[in-house]
């Protein structure tokens, strides 16, 4: 047990609430937020440590009143007792242990997700429009806020790509292993000969950035503005409204049609913006600290396939852990929650044995 980092943590418990009672705390919206976040982590942490330091100071009290005890019914109390005590340290060590694994910091964030239909056609978009629902009726289980930020729909109901954004508690630390590739197996409806085909979906999960995280200069971008239009082409608006924002370093093109307005457009491609800039930040960091070790769940890599949902046996198998569940239809109504929490699982495990 790491007792001089949890002795640490103690005094910068006691540090950070002093400074969130600090007027010139409270007047930075921003400084506020992330020591209220901080607050909340250490508070976690101090509850399961002064259950460990007493259960600790109990079983030396009770340890002592045994030793001094040389026979009769009070010994054999102390060493009962003695017994249950020691047989509770066990747990509490594991849920420190858990606890002192490092935290991320974007786990807290908001996300930005990206779907998009890859090889497979409609299929790959009929797909993309089932794998949206999924997360829609997951997010809605939660509690988490959905808006959609642009939506590119096919004739058919299908969807080649759409980006929105969910904001609520822990929302990236929750979703962020669901970047990658995700393959489809089924008969499509279209289909008259009945065969099985493979189609794919790329998804991307970027956390949200701050305004004051990624500043945007207005020379480092470049905005047109044109009509909206819908599935196959056609106009659905006679004013400019949409809006397409170029990265000029960085290539980036964010196009936003969603709203009739071309103001709201432009907020929310650079919102999009935002948060595709903060990803690439994060990424090189991630591969600095990195450089020798993949993580077997969630390199972030696009073109990984992460995941295989198979119709015809009602199974859904994520590659990375191994995982099979043959209740794929209850999965996509948004019964998500133990995929989700073997990767969580998985993720800490990795970082324990790293140490």
């Amino acid at each position: 047990m790491k007792l001089d980092r949890l002795i640490n943590m103690e005094a910068r418990f006691r540090e950070v609430e002093t400074l969130l009672a600090d007027p010139d705390v409270l007047k930075d919206r921003n400084r506020y937020k992330e020591l209220m976040q901080e607050h909340s982590h250490l508070s976690e942490v101090m509850t399961v440590y002064h259950k460990y330091t007493s259960l600790v100071e109990e079983i030396a009290s009770t340890k002592e009143l045994y030793e001094l005890e040389s026979e009769g019914e009070l010994r054999e109390m102390a060493k009962l007792e003695l017994h249950e005590l020691q047989e509770r340290l066990p747990e509490l060590e594991e849920q420190l242990k858990l606890l002192l694994v490092h935290k991320d910091p974007l786990d807290g964030k908001n996300i930005i997700m990206e779907i998009r239909a890859g090889t497979g056609g409609d299929e790959a978009a009929l797909f993309a429009s089932d794998l949206y629902r999924m997360y829609t009726h997951y997010a809605e289980t939660i509690g988490w806020k959905l808006e959609i930020l642009e939506l590119n729909e096919t004739e058919i109901g299908g969807i080649k790509e759409i980006i929105f954004s969910l904001s609520g508690k822990e929302v990236y630390g929750y979703l962020r292993y669901e970047s990658g590739g995700h393959r489809v197996q089924r008969v499509p409806t279209t289909e008259s000969g009945g065969r099985i085909h493979t189609s794919a979906v790329t998804v991307a999960v970027l956390p949200e950035a701050e305004e004051t995280e990624i500043d945007i200069k207005p020379e480092d971008i470049k905005v047109d503005v044109f009509r909206s239009s819908g599935p196959g082409g056609q106009s659905v608006n006679t004013t400019d409204s949409a809006v397409r924002v170029t990265h000029h370093a960085t290539g980036l093109v964010v196009t936003c049609q969603d709203e009739k307005s071309q103001i709201k457009n432009r907020a929310k491609a650079m919102r999009v913006l935002r948060a595709r800039l903060y990803d690439l930040e994060e990424d090189k960091k991630q591969q600095e600290r990195a450089q020798s070790r993949k993580s077997q769940v969630g390199s972030g890599d696009r073109s990984e396939r992460i995941r295989t949902y198979n119709y015809p046996q009602n199974r859904v198998t994520d590659h990375r852990i191994n995982l099979t569940l043959y209740k794929l239809d209850s999965i996509l109504t948004g019964n998500m929650e133990e995929i989700i929490d073997a990767l969580r699982i998985a993720s800490l495990e990795e970082q324990l044995q790293e140490g």
